[in-house]
């Protein structure tokens, strides 16, 4: 009978240490699954990571363009007006040009030749933002005036 119970006892020790053993290795091979796709992830993710900082310094790059662009824009000559008349503001549009205001001071040109133009400079695929566009609409529909504000000295 002790022959029996010995082979009960180390049967069910080795299914104890198979079972032990089996669980360790599927731990191992779910582990190192795991780890690999985590690898994997980290790469995409340092891909990713360079794309973005790629796309941010050209962007940035663009903006500092379109930047330079719009302050040396009346040097260019698609820039119609002459410089002197040019006034920059840079937002939300970028320039006031004073059309013939220099030939009016000049004496060579009169008062009703001069023309308030507003223009903002755009270049690459740049469009006007929602706000330029609504004042294009605003000046298009003649919704513009002149005031005078007199401040009373102190």
């Amino acid at each position: 009978m002790s022959i029996w119970i010995s082979a009960l006892i180390g049967g069910f020790i080795g299914a104890i240490l198979t079972t032990i053993f089996l669980s360790s290795f599927r731990n191992g091979k779910i582990q190192a699954e795991y780890e690999q796709y985590i690898a994997e992830l980290e790469l995409e993710h340092q891909e990713a990571l360079a794309e973005a900082r790629k796309r941010s310094v050209n962007t940035s790059r663009a903006v500092l363009k379109g930047k330079m662009a719009e302050q040396f824009a009346p040097l260019f000559p698609e820039f119609e007006y002459l410089p002197a008349d040019a006034r920059f503001l840079g937002d939300p549009i970028d320039y006031v040009v004073f059309n013939n205001y220099s030939d009016f001071r000049d004496g060579e040109a009169h008062a009703d030749e001069i023309e308030v133009v507003l223009i903002d400079i755009k270049s690459g695929g740049a469009r006007l933002t929602k706000g330029q566009q609504a004042i294009a609409r605003a000046i298009q529909a003649g919704r513009v005036r002149f005031e005078m504000i007199r401040i009373n000295q102190f």
